[in-house]
């Protein structure tokens, strides 16, 4: 499991659980609890490539990020982590 704290939204944490190169599980802390939910479902079972690909750059409102673009860097990161094991 790999625990990121978010920057810039209203989320405070995204907890990621990959099995190779698919997302195993999402979690999101704070925010909207249902966008949060429904992010989660979607990108579950997807390759984390294709949903770094997808949500990468989305902005909420006037901010730079959103809680998918976090959960973007989120992706890489855990990607990264994973690779260094």
């Amino acid at each position: 499991m790999y625990q990121y704290k978010t920057k810039g939204t209203c989320s405070s944490e995204i907890d990621v659980d990959l099995e190779g190169d698919t997302v195993k599980s999402v979690r999101i802390i704070g925010g909207c609890n249902g966008n949060g939910k429904g992010i989660c479902a979607l990108v579950e079972g997807m390759k984390a490539d294709e949903a770094i690909r997808r949500l990468k750059g989305i902005k909420c409102g006037f901010k730079s990020t959103s809680c998918p673009d976090q959960l973007a860097i989120a992706l890489l990161q855990a990607k990264e982590q994973q690779a260094h094991k």
